[in-house]
């Protein structure tokens, strides 16, 4: 790891003991080398939308502003970096996490950290509260660049000396504003651009010692919700038992997603895998709650003769067409179907084929149990759109994971595919062509609650604390629309382009023939007055026949298809063969 200089941070007011990790152990590392001018900031430190307990004011946003400067436009050459901003709460909530000599809060951190970072990206450590004058908040721990050295003793060493903060000038422990940790790493930490903000909290936010947690609980939640810059939200709660001046059971880890790209790293993480080997726990997702809320999955296919079905790894459900069965469909090329509604259905006379299929309707929106919705569908393939009859127009009390069987009637346009003896079946022989498109399932009248299960997840890691209240479902979600990539193949064969090869051959054998026939020279048997002759000729050659005494007495012509004779002289004695 590159470490970029930065501003003199304030040194922690407390000390603790060393802390003894059931996670990989964290090495040992000297605390952050910095620079001591702060860089300039702007007049005022703007928050995303939603409401707010407090601002960070310019000058206290100095430090932060001057480390985070060193380290997002380092990774700006490489090619997609991607920006983390990890926060890690030391206000007075937090004692617990920090004295207790069993607390594995700071090697948690680590480990997140290096499980989220790759080499280029650009990454800021920060250490929240709430701020006061003398006293910023988020505080820079560590800025660098990530490279492809072995990170851990930098992390690890910046969070050694972290401790629970205390209030400039008293020894009350600091308070906590988790907004104001959120909004300032937006708007100044990325500057407003792209990337992944991490908070690790025990989710009490109590600005000025305020005791009404739950409703600075919520006020938090509906910035989430409103902050428009926030495309995707998740939450992680931990069990992590501490005991110091306070209990504890549980923390909590956010990820927020900034802006389009900020969603695109943090599906590019989840997909990697590398976050689950140390959080084993499913994320709560907490926004959005109107994408990709349900899951379609075929089980059953009972496939229209050269057609059949089947999903991808990556989730793609594929129809592969045989371009010979295709070629028999109505319509040509084929306009086949899939359908799947009551056994008796069955398709038109002179309509397309059809096929009935199965499904499994899985709810992906954890931790929510979709109470009541209503279904559609609809196919969108080859620029058409078709609707899509379900076997049923409505869901109700799908809890997360669990799914329900679901069936439906879908037409597959493969008329748009090239016929199999078209020239692009030919260019394409022994490949496939393919038309991408998908299915689309809209949930209307959608009503969400959270699941019981969940409910009882959070009073265990968070008693007392109205937590579950919060992650009620804004009322502006009523619907939501989930996508299933589809794509449509046809596999074309090599007979059309063995038929064309031979076509080709036999033309060019015709060919090669015709010039052998008109170069060979045959013998062909002329009788002059009685005198038999053995001429060698060539097609398209005319050749003079002359009596003994010299005269012209006709004209031998040879063509592809025999020999004539031409030109005879009245009274001449000639004939062809004998």
């Amino acid at each position: 790891m590159m470490r970029a200089s930065m501003p003199q941070l304030p040194a922690p007011r407390a000390a603790v003991a060393a802390a003894t990790v059931a996670v990989p152990a964290a090495t040992a590392a000297t605390a952050t080398a910095a620079a001591t001018a702060p860089a300039p900031a702007p007049a005022s430190v703007a928050a995303v939308a939603g409401p707010r307990r407090s601002m960070l004011p310019a000058r206290l946003a100095a430090p932060l502003l001057a480390a985070i400067a060193m380290a997002l436009p380092a990774a700006s050459a490489l090619a997609a970096p991607a920006s983390h901003v990890f926060l890690v709460q030391n206000s007075g909530w937090m004692e617990p996490f920090y004295t207790d000599p069993s607390s594995q809060y700071k090697a948690l951190v680590t480990e997140v950290v290096l499980a989220a970072v790759q080499p280029g990206d650009a990454l800021v450590l920060a250490a929240f509260n709430q701020s006061l004058p003398g006293a910023p908040s988020p505080k820079a721990l560590l800025a660098a660049k990530v490279d492809d050295k072995p990170q851990r003793a930098a992390v690890a060493g910046a969070l050694a000396p972290l401790a629970a903060a205390r209030k400039p000038g008293s020894s009350a422990l600091a308070d906590t504003d988790l907004g104001e940790a959120v909004s300032t790493s937006i708007s100044s930490a990325l500057g407003g651009k792209p990337g992944l903000i991490w908070l690790f909290t025990n989710n009490k936010n109590s600005p000025n010692n305020d005791q009404a947690t739950a409703q600075r609980n919520r006020e938090f939640y509906e910035l989430i919700h409103g902050g428009g810059s926030i495309k995707k939200a998740l939450a992680f709660p931990l069990h992590m038992p501490v005991q110091g001046r306070y209990r504890a059971n549980g923390i909590m880890i956010y990820v927020f997603a900034i802006q389009d790209e900020g969603v695109r790293e943090l599906d590019a993480l989840l997909r990697s895998g590398r976050l689950q080997k140390v959080i084993t726990e499913p994320p709560a997702r907490l926004k959005p709650l109107d994408q990709d809320t349900v899951r379609l999955m075929p089980v059953k296919v009972e496939n229209v003769p050269g057609v059949t079905f089947s999903t991808q790894p990556n989730g793609t459900l594929r129809a592969d067409v045989d371009a010979g069965a295709a070629a028999g469909m109505p319509g040509g090329a084929g306009a086949a179907a899939a359908t799947a509604a009551s056994p008796s259905a069955s398709a038109p006379p002179g309509s397309a084929p059809a096929a009935r299929i199965q499904w499994r309707l899985e709810n992906t929106i954890y931790p929510y149990t979709i109470t009541s919705a209503r279904l559609a569908a609809r196919s969108v393939l080859a620029g058409a759109e078709k609707p899509i009859a379900l076997g049923a127009d409505s869901v109700s009390a799908l809890a997360p994971g669990k799914s329900q069987p679901l069936a439906s009637t879908m037409e597959l346009p493969v008329a748009h595919l090239p016929g199999k003896w078209s020239l692009e079946a030919v260019k394409a022989a022994g490949s496939a062509a393919v038309l991408p498109g998908a299915i689309e399932v809209q949930l209307s009248e959608q009503k969400l609650e959270l699941s019981q299960a969940f409910r009882e997840r959070m009073a265990s890691l968070f008693p007392g604390d109205p937590l579950p209240d919060i992650f009620t479902p804004p009322s502006q979600v009523q619907g939501s629309r989930a996508v299933l990539p589809l794509e449509v193949r046809m596999q074309f064969g090599v007979a059309p382009l063995l038929a064309l090869i031979g076509g080709l051959a036999a033309l060019l054998a015709l060919g090669v023939a015709g010039v052998i026939a008109a170069t060979r020279p045959r013998k062909v048997q002329v009788t002059v007055e009685g005198e038999l002759r053995t001429l060698q000729v060539k097609a398209g050659t005319t050749q003079p026949l002359h009596d003994k005494a010299g005269n012209k007495l006709a004209e031998l012509k040879t063509t592809l298809f025999g020999t004539t004779l031409t030109d005879l002289r009245e009274g001449a004695q000639v004939r062809l063969g004998r």
